[in-house]
């Protein structure tokens, strides 16, 4: 529902009639149930009724579920400018209320009257507190498309409406609405206005969702004009320019459609207007054409959608005693609907009226009653009995009369049935005055009373009684007791012997009746108490004594009649013999024999009745018996109360337990059950039980005696075994028979271990002992035992525990040889010693001392207490069978397995290094006779040692070759060596000292000199400079080869860097090179060191023709062209193989792995 909630409005302003009743189509016509959804928006509010006359007011966001037992939608109150739409998703209908466009009048055949300036009104349901509620007895009748049913909200007339509009804003609705709900009022009528302006060519549509609306002109079927028109009327809501839509397409357009949803559109807005056939009273056949689409003149079948439903929109209006009714059809397919097609009209036949309401009362005196009902769609009533009028007035009634009614209604076509039977009585009069009360039956705090009704009172008439009760003493007056309808009562939480006065009072709609005379009845007295004890009056004498007593607390609220006096032989005795009555209270017991034990009771009699017997302890009870079996530890009892109680209930009992061979009794219950569990026996004994009970009294005799034997059990715990230790590892456990429990033992357990909680059975039988073997010496053992029977298993003994005696040591485990890697003495030779290790073995209870090892036919070796010892002074390359015992004060154990452990040959002497190749970085060492590669599995190893700045010899070589070459040497320095030989017996001795000593460096080797032509006959020649190497001098010596000269020459030797070179001849080829000379200063003498000569550079003369370029260009270009080719030879080997590594991984790839 699109609405605020608005201001509650007074019910004084509601005058105007600016609202219609609106309804949505009847889906089904079969009475069938349905249920419809009133959608309330955020912010919004909807109000209801609901059955018990109260109303609900509910705010958004909700679905209201209302159930329609028709299928029609419930009536919808909307304000002016507000217009309902029906959605249907899935078989549930929901009604929305959207804003309707201003150019957009909805009604039949009259126009909402505005003023010329509209006020403001606020779109919201009204509130059905602000509308009178509906006549009594009236009901919408179903009979056809447009019915209402009751169920719904209350069917309110048409003049109900809002309140003064004046009283408003004068800015319009849009105050009243929320900033979205302007947005889309806005949208939909630039919407609306488009529309509008391409249906000019088309006739005015009727809505989309029809709309019930009251109709000024008032008939019944076309036949009775002036009158007003049934609910069954549907308002046709039409645009006066003939340019709107429905209100009902409004909502569906707020999305922007697509074109080719806007070409489907279109395609189902050309269908055709229906055509209406076979028209009757209540029913019409339609007939119409799928929609077309019309290209040059002719029909386009195929552009029509297969599957597509239609909606039938129907308007029907009475208009001079006719009813006209008006269809359209609108097609639809893929949830687009296209605009409905032209209107159809036309005007149903005359029939007889429907069943009228029944009628209902509108006034009634003593003597008449006035009826009135309503006819169909009409709400002026008139007085009638026969004819046209609506009212009649029947008179010469009884008061408080009731008569049935029903009515029917006629025209020239026939009668309709008669309506619901009502039944409605005629006003009464004040009841007359009626009878007293009669007392029924009295109690001590309650009495029944019982009155009749008013003589002259109709037995139909409903009249109520009220009934008032003084009490004598309370001083309050008369107070209502009872209001109702009964013509009994019983009137409780009275006093005892007390009188109290009553009287009743009619009453009905009228009025009361007077007050009937004033009864007086008093309730019964109670029951006297007991009488005080009696006592002995005087002295007791052998044959009789007197008694006398007092009279009770409490009489009960009536005097003592009588007293009766009892008396019963014995201190047990159960029979009590009457030997007084009378109303003194004093009695001579006489005719008594000596020497007997008596016991007296008394109680006395009243009008309230006789007082409780005094109470004297039960009687014996009969003995307890046994429920179920018996078990071995525990029984179960069971008894009944005594035959005699004492006069006092039972509230206890006592069950006592003895054994039979003893007689001292034990109380093993007391409580009120008459059951019990006895538990804590003895299995296959015999119990004797006996019971007595108790009241207030005292607890009364025993029973006889109940024996009961205990089931047999088992056998009860063992007695501690004891465990006797012959030897060391063995030991000898003996046990005794325990209580068998009424069963023989057939057998004993004997469990064994060396932990407590884990031990394992290791004999069962029925000996008395057993002897285990096979024990370790020095050891806890645990063990216990257990007796059986047929009956079960006892419980095991306690456990007990032994420790066997120390022996020797037990043998040594783990014997092995320890490897030559993990031996960190420096004095073991793997070629004479032997070093072996063992685990250390459980002592057996005393410390080990020695171990002793046998390692050949010597004696054997005695060492302490360690777990690894090295064996010395062996022969080299000898085998030896070793094994070992642990010693202990005891003795000594037996030896451990045996190993065989063999000596290593002796290491061989070192080598003689020598240097076989030497440079200032580089020295080459050899030594021994052999290949200078060997293979690495060759038995001798060799390590090569250098000394290092620190005087330490490391590490250079280790491995099977004979050469080695050390590098990274500085020059002219002296190193010192020495080499040691190395086999699987060990490392053999380092080889004495050797000296190597590296020689100085000659100088690097220059680059190519380069070639200055002076003249034709003189060139320079200048090289790169070094720098003086350790403070020793470098000079250069320039060499040259003329022509095909095999030789080079020296032209020069000094220190410069440059030489000018003459007597050069033309057309003659000179090659030039150069190279670095270090000139050592050594104390010995003087030494050159020549260095590496340089690139060789090629030099032609030629004659000098100016202005061309010098010779110098020639030599550059001529040496440049020989170095590019060289660089270009290495370019193009180096391409050639890398294409070649290519091709070849291509190859592989593609023919190998693929």
């Amino acid at each position: 529902i699109m609405a605020e909630h608005p201001p509650l409005l007074d019910t004084a302003q509601i005058l105007s009639s600016d609202i219609s009743l609106l309804s949505a189509p009847i889906v089904s016509a079969d009475g069938t149930q349905q249920v419809i959804l009133v959608q309330v928006n955020p912010g919004e509010a909807f109000t209801i009724r609901r059955e018990d006359g109260q109303f609900q007011c509910i705010t958004g966001p909700a679905q209201v579920p209302m159930m329609s037992p028709n299928g029609s939608v419930p009536p919808i109150y909307v304000p002016p400018g507000y217009a309902p739409q029906v959605i249907e998703d899935n078989g549930v209908r929901r009604v929305v209320v959207v804003p309707q466009a201003p150019e957009f009048h909805p009604g039949s055949h009259t126009v909402i009257h505005r003023s010329p300036h509209p006020p403001p009104l606020p779109g919201f349901i009204p509130v059905p507190t602000m509308m009178p509620p509906p006549p009594r007895h009236m009901y919408s009748p179903v009979t056809g498309a447009g019915d209402m049913s009751t169920q719904y909200l209350p069917q309110y007339q048409s003049s109900q409406v809002y309140g003064d509009v004046d009283a408003h804003s004068t800015h319009g609705r849009s105050n009243f609405r929320d900033e979205r709900s302007s947005k889309t009022y806005e949208r939909l009528q630039k919407k609306l206005k488009d529309r509008q302006g391409t249906q000019k060519d088309k006739m005015s549509s009727p809505p989309s969702s029809p709309q019930k609306c009251p109709s000024p002109i008032n008939e019944h079927n076309g036949l009775i004009k002036g009158q007003n028109a049934s609910g069954a009327n549907v308002g046709s809501a039409k645009n006066k320019s003939g340019k709107g839509k429905g209100g009902a397409q409004i909502g569906t357009e707020i999305e922007e459609k697509d074109e080719e949803t806007k070409a489907f559109e279109a395609l189902l807005s050309s269908i055709v207007k229906p055509v209406a056939s076979d028209i009757q009273s209540r029913t019409v056949v339609l007939t119409w054409s799928p929609p077309s689409s019309f290209i040059n003149g002719e029909t386009d079948e195929t552009t029509v959608p297969e599957l597509y439903s239609y909606e039938i929109l129907v308007s029907s209006t009475g208009k001079d005693g006719k009813y006209r009714s008006v269809y359209v059809v609108q097609a639809e397919y893929n949830s687009v609907k296209g605009t409905p097609s032209e209107a159809e009209s036309f005007t149903t036949l005359s029939c007889e009226p429907d069943i009228p309401n029944p009628p209902r009362i509108a006034n009634r005196t003593k003597n008449s009653l006035t009826l009135q009902w309503k006819g169909k769609g009409n709400g002026e009533f008139c007085q009638c009995y026969m004819g046209l009028q609506k009212q009649f007035k029947i008179t010469k009634l009884s008061p408080a009369m009731g008569c049935k009614f029903r009515l029917s209604a006629k025209n020239e076509y026939g009668t309709s049935g008669f309506s619901e039977e009502v039944l409605y009585y005629t006003s009464g009069c004040a009841p007359s005055m009626p009878a007293s009360p009669v007392l029924t039956k009295a109690g001590v705090t309650w009495l029944s009373l019982q009155w009749s009704k008013p003589s002259g009172t109709p037995s139909d008439e409903g009249i109520s009684y009220i009934l008032e009760m003084e009490e004598e003493t309370s001083g309050y007056g008369f107070k209502p007791k009872y209001d109702g309808e009964d013509l009994a009562y019983t009137v409780k939480n009275l006093r005892r012997s007390t009188k109290y006065k009553f009287k009743v009072i009619a009453y009905n709609s009228e009025g009361k009746s007077n007050p009937s005379e004033v009864v007086e009845f008093t309730t019964c007295p109670d029951k006297p108490g007991v009488p005080v004890k009696p006592s002995v009056k005087g002295k007791i004498h052998s044959h009789s004594f007197k008694i006398t007593w007092d009279p009770p607390k409490d009489n009960g609220g009536a005097a003592i009649n009588k007293y009766v006096v009892e008396m019963a032989e014995g201190s047990n005795g159960n029979k009590w013999d009457m030997i007084y009555s009378g109303a003194t209270r004093e009695h001579l017991c006489d005719r008594l024999n000596p020497g007997c034990f008596y016991r007296l009771r008394v109680y006395c009699i009243s009008d309230g009745g006789q007082s409780a017997t005094p109470a004297v302890p039960p009687g014996p009870c009969l003995p307890p018996r046994l429920q179920g079996r018996p078990k071995a530890k525990e029984i179960q009892l069971r008894w009944g109360p005594p035959l005699v109680d004492g006069g006092s209930p039972i509230f206890c009992y006592g069950v006592e337990m003895s054994p039979v061979e003893k007689d001292e009794p034990r109380e093993v219950y007391q409580g009120s059950e008459v059951e019990c569990t006895v538990s804590n026996l003895l299995p296959g004994k015999t119990y004797s039980f006996r019971l007595h009970a108790a009241n207030k009294m005292g607890f009364g005799p025993f029973s006889e005696k109940c024996d009961i034997t205990t089931a047999p059990g088992p056998p009860d715990q063992c007695k501690p075994p004891q465990v006797t230790c012959r030897s060391a590892t063995c030991a000898q456990v003996n046990w005794e028979v325990p209580l068998s429990n009424g069963t023989d033992v057939t057998e004993y357990r004997l469990e064994w271990g060396g932990v407590e909680g884990s031990m394992q059975m290791c004999y069962c039988g029925p000996g008395l002992s057993y002897e285990l073997k096979g024990l370790s010496p020095a050891t806890t053992y645990y063990c216990r035992v257990q007796a059986l029977s047929i009956v079960g298993a006892g419980p095991f003994s306690e456990v007990v525990a032994c420790v066997t005696p120390p022996s020797v040591p037990a043998i040594v485990t783990c014997l092995q040889e320890i490897s030559d890697d993990d031996i960190e003495n420096p004095y073991y030779s793997p070629s004479t010693c032997l070093a072996i290790s063992w685990e250390k073995p459980c002592d057996h209870g005393s410390e080990i001392l020695a171990y002793s090892i046998d390692f050949g036919d010597k004696q054997p070796l005695t060492v302490g207490k360690v777990t690894s010892y090295i064996i010395d002074n062996l022969q080299p390359d000898t085998t030896y069978r070793i094994r070992i015992q642990a010693l202990n004060s005891l003795g000594a154990g037996p030896f451990s397995h045996m190993i065989k452990l063999k000596t290593k040959p002796l290491p061989p002497d070192p080598p003689r290094l020598e240097c076989v190749a030497f440079s200032h970085q580089n020295l080459k060492l050899k030594w021994g006779e052999g290949t200078p590669k060997t293979l690495s599995t060759d038995s001798i190893q060799y390590h090569l040692q250098m000394e290092d700045k620190n005087g330490r010899f490391i590490s250079l070589y280790r491995g099977p070759c004979h050469t080695y070459k050390v590098q990274r040497l500085n020059e002219s320095t002296s190193y010192k060596f020495c080499i040691q030989a190395c086999n699987e017996a060990g490392e053999g001795p380092l080889s004495q000292e050797y000296i190597f000593t590296t020689p100085k460096s000659v100088p690097a080797a220059l680059k190519a000199p380069k070639i200055e032509k002076i003249n034709d006959h003189t060139c320079e020649i200048t090289w790169e400079c070094l720098q003086p190497m350790k403070g020793d001098p470098v000079i250069y010596s320039l060499q040259v080869m003329l022509g095909k000269d095999s030789e080079f020459k020296q032209i020069y030797k000094g220190p410069d860097s440059s030489f000018r070179y003459s007597s050069l001849q033309l057309n003659c080829e000179y090659r030039f090179r150069v190279c670095a000379i270090r000139q050592c200063q050594d104390p010995v003498g003087h030494q050159d060191l020549v260095g590496p000569y340089s690139t060789t550079v090629l030099f032609i003369s030629q004659r000098t023709d100016p202005p061309a370029s010098t010779n110098r260009d020639t030599v550059e270009s001529t040496r440049t062209r020989r170095a590019l080719s060289d660089e270009q030879c290495a370019a193009v080997i180096l391409v050639l193989f890398a294409f070649f590594s290519i091709l070849i991984a291509f190859i592989i790839q593609y023919f190998v792995i693929k």
